[in-house]
């Protein structure tokens, strides 16, 4: 036998792939896009070339790491359960090779579509060499890091996968686990350093990915090594612990314990006898496909309890009167729940439809007397069942916590436009001199400022309020409320899309990455491009509308303006998925169902031969 021979068929297979190739170019393609946004936002306001390369610099790299820890999610967490649900993976075992050949094999073979396109994003990377602001040392460092993130994100997939069967769980885990090493170390730094009021001190931040990235910016010396080799341990650690564990779980192992044990385990899954049966007598008749997609109640529990412990968290801050700054640290933690929220919404819409085709199981609901709309129905039935309330809840405390971070950013406007009321005068052109004394006067929002005084060092500027208590208190509201606005259209219209795409794809990891790129990636460059362009061009014109200066009072409403033209945008976005699906799911639906797995999509139909006429029949004279 040939040394890695898994490897070599791999590597040999997936280097055939279109998907390798487009891949690749379409990581190129998005890179010049994002490139070419940035220095036209950058040109907009009238930057230098340094300060534009520095721009496009940290949004490509963190943007890069932000795909390289995801792709451990939708390539490798499921690429070994897969094969054991399918019953193929033992077959490999039974020939002479070893736990480090499987899994080296899968590692490489899921790895080389991420690897090439960071390889390809990598060149125009280098650009921000020639425009200045970056120094060579630390190009070379950040794409070290970003190779050793998603080589870390892959393993932690890997060995995920090893111990899991089912998808869902599958990524939910590989989830957790990159989360606590990316996002858990530098959070655990930093709560020591708050409470020993020592400062920040990288500790558990040696084993973050995310870490890695920020030390190769810093200036002199830094903990870049040791955190590098770190985190490239732990993924070698991972890898092996991986290769250890596959030929030892693949096989299906009898449940032992008691009777009792067994009984809890499955009431925990399906809920007791009581539920059990409430749950048909509700379900079964009239939307049996509803019943049969929410029997499962740990999804719900999960996300109950998440809703529980952010109303708790809020509660315990408004009554112990937390400081202010709290909030605006929220509205990050809310960022993060979003995206929980999406990869969720994906995962979930799209995981029954691809395990029911698998199964057959649609074939034969097909057989019977429902209907595909009605199939349709019964699933969104059970997505709205299960997780309608708990994301209500999640959704309110998040208004109540977007209002008050609101209200504080109105508080920090205010001490920002009254601090350097002074120097946006000058720069305006709206400063009156005298032969002795200099004396400002500044107009925000139509009134005066500070007016007076002469310019020495210990006179204060004049404070202001950008805007009246009501009318901040309102300001704060709307903007609140038209974020999550775009929160529940996006939730609606990755449900919809994922459930098509859970009709369209081999597995529920593909169609989840499908849902979110299609849905909220792809889009969100779109609209975050061309929201900052028309916002910018708008900004130009009012600080210079009349030869005055007046950029402070756009910090009050620029929140609310910003929040509501990219609610606009993405609720009409978030439409056109929601009708698209829905008319996909209700006109395709059976022929997507019957279609194999290993069918292409689009054949090439064979000509039809032309029609000849018989010739003629000579009878006997």
């Amino acid at each position: 036998m040939s040394f890695l021979p898994v490897v070599n068929r791999e590597l040999r297979v997936a280097a055939r792939k279109r998907s390798t190739f487009w891949l690749r170019v379409a990581a190129a393609m998005t890179a010049l896009a994002i490139g070419a946004g940035c220095m036209l936002l950058s040109v907009v306001r009238g930057g230098r070339a340094s300060e534009m390369g520095i721009i496009l610099f940290y949004v490509l790299t963190w943007l890069c790491l932000a795909a390289g820890l995801s792709a451990g999610l939708f390539f490798t967490s499921d690429c070994l359960s897969e094969e054991k649900r399918e019953g193929t993976l033992g077959l490999l075992f039974l020939t002479d090779l070893r736990g480090y050949d499987v899994a080296l094999g899968k590692l490489l073979a899921t790895s080389l579509r991420g690897f090439f396109a960071l390889l390809a994003v990598l060149p125009i990377l280098a650009v921000t060499l020639i425009m200045g602001g970056v120094t060579g040392a630390q190009y070379w460092k950040s794409a070290l890091a970003l190779v050793n993130a998603l080589f870390f994100s892959l393993a932690a997939g890997m060995v995920i996968s090893a111990v899991s069967r089912d998808s869902q769980k599958a990524l939910g885990g590989t989830l957790l686990v990159l989360l606590l090493f990316a996002v858990g170390g530098p959070w655990a730094d930093m709560s020591v350093g708050a409470l020993g009021r020592g400062g920040f001190k990288p500790q558990w931040s040696l084993s973050s990915p995310a870490y890695v990235l920020a030390a190769a910016d810093a200036w002199g010396r830094s903990a870049y090594w040791a955190a590098l080799a770190t985190t490239h341990v732990l993924g070698w650690a991972m890898l092996a612990l991986a290769c250890a564990l596959v030929p030892h779980t693949w096989q299906e192992r009898k449940r032992t314990g008691t009777g009792a044990a067994r009984g809890w385990r499955y009431a925990w899954r399906y809920g007791g006898a009581r539920r059990r049966r409430s749950l048909r007598r509700k379900l079964i008749q009239p939307q049996p496909v509803a019943w049969l997609a929410c029997r499962e109640r740990w999804q719900s529990l999960g996300i109950w309890a998440l809703a529980l412990l952010l109303t708790a968290g809020m509660a315990s801050a408004l009554a112990l009167n937390a400081p202010r700054e709290t909030w605006m640290v929220w509205s990050w933690v809310g960022t993060l729940l979003y995206l929980l929220l999406y990869l969720w919404a994906g995962s979930q819409a799209c995981r029954f439809f691809v395990e029911a085709r698998r199964s057959g199981l649609l074939e034969l609901m097909l057989a019977t007397p429902l209907t595909e709309r009605e199939i349709v129905a019964g699933h969104w039935r059970a997505l709205r069942r299960m997780f309608v309330w708990p994301v209500l809840l999640l959704l309110s405390v998040q208004l109540i916590a977007a209002t008050l971070a609101q209200l504080e950013f109105q508080r920090l406007a205010t001490r920002t436009a009254s601090v350097s009321s002074i120097v946006l005068t000058n720069q305006a052109g709206a400063v009156v001199r005298s032969s002795s004394t200099a004396r400002y006067s500044v107009s925000v929002s139509g009134s005066t400022a500070y007016s007076g005084g002469t310019t020495n060092a210990q006179s204060p500027p004049g404070r202001t309020r950008l805007l009246t208590p009501g009318r901040e208190l309102w300001v704060a509201v709307a903007t609140a409320a038209a974020a999550l606005i775009s929160t529940a259209a996006n939730l609606l219209a990755l449900s919809w899309f994922g459930m098509w795409m859970g009709m369209t794809s081999r597995t529920a990891n593909l169609a989840t990455l499908k849902t979110i790129a299609f849905v909220q990636v792809i889009p969100w460059f779109v609209i975050a491009l061309g929201s900052s362009l028309l916002m910018g061009l708008v900004m130009v014109r009012f600080f210079f509308r009349g030869g005055g200066a007046q950029p402070t009072a756009w910090l009050a409403w620029w929140p609310l303006v910003s929040a509501s033209v990219s609610a606009v945008i993405v609720v009409a976005k978030d439409v056109g998925f929601i009708v698209w699906s829905r008319r996909k799911l209700h006109s395709s639906f059976r022929e997507e169902a019957t279609r194999g797995f290993d069918q292409p999509r689009f054949v090439a139909r064979a000509p039809v031969p032309v029609a000849m006429a018989a010739p003629p029949v000579i009878t006997a004279p």
